[in-house]
């Protein structure tokens, strides 16, 4: 049992340095949030595209709601956001931040029963603008949040520009990220799709 528990938390270690060393080396921090989170999201596309520290994949692979997982605690509610900070580029991030996600309330991490403010769409990197950065970040609020106004859909780009995912945490009293990761993609063929969709 002893064991186990040693490889447990070395294995921790493990993802918090790796965690670390990928947020700074991207400049996620402090691009996104003032600090690395501590602990590795699991997110995985269609049970076998796994992303992480600065994976580079293409829109296409990553057009469906990913599945999220991280180690949550009972009887606690979380906040998942993703975001794109490099919107339009990265180079000239004058949109910064695109809001590609955002539910709260989840309760532990069943992401599906949380309350959806803004729905999944993939990512839309413009033609020519290299690679964008996603990052995923999930905050444990100290209690259910009351957030009132329309829920955006996954066929509008309403409310998605100019979002700030720490300036969103502060505000809610969410604190700093408990787990977080991000992925690379640039444009290819279903990114028309995508923005042909966001403009209904």
């Amino acid at each position: 049992m002893l064991r186990l528990a040693v490889a447990i938390v070395s294995i921790l270690a493990v993802e918090s340095s790796t965690v670390n060393d990928a947020f700074n080396w991207h400049e996620v921090v402090p691009d996104v949030i003032p600090g690395p989170p501590p602990e590795l999201l699991k997110v995985s596309y269609d049970n076998r595209l796994s992303v992480k520290d600065g994976d580079i994949v293409t829109p296409t692979q990553v057009m469906h709601k990913p599945v999220v997982e991280w180690m949550a605690e009972p009887d606690t509610y979380y906040t998942l956001m993703m975001v794109d900070p490099d919107a339009p580029s990265r180079s000239e991030p004058r949109l910064r931040e695109f809001k590609h996600w955002l539910v709260i309330n989840i309760p532990g991490n069943d992401v599906a029963r949380g309350d959806a403010l803004a729905d999944y769409v993939g990512s839309g990197p413009p033609k020519d603008t290299g690679l964008h950065r996603y990052v995923f970040l999930v905050f444990k609020q100290p209690k259910k949040l009351q957030i009132s106004g329309a829920r955006v859909s996954n066929k509008s780009r309403r409310g998605r520009t100019k979002f700030h995912a720490y300036k969103f945490a502060e505000h809610h009293h969410l604190g700093d990220p408990v787990a977080g990761t991000f992925y690379q993609a640039e444009y290819d063929d279903y990114v028309p799709i995508l923005h042909s969709q966001l403009k209904n």
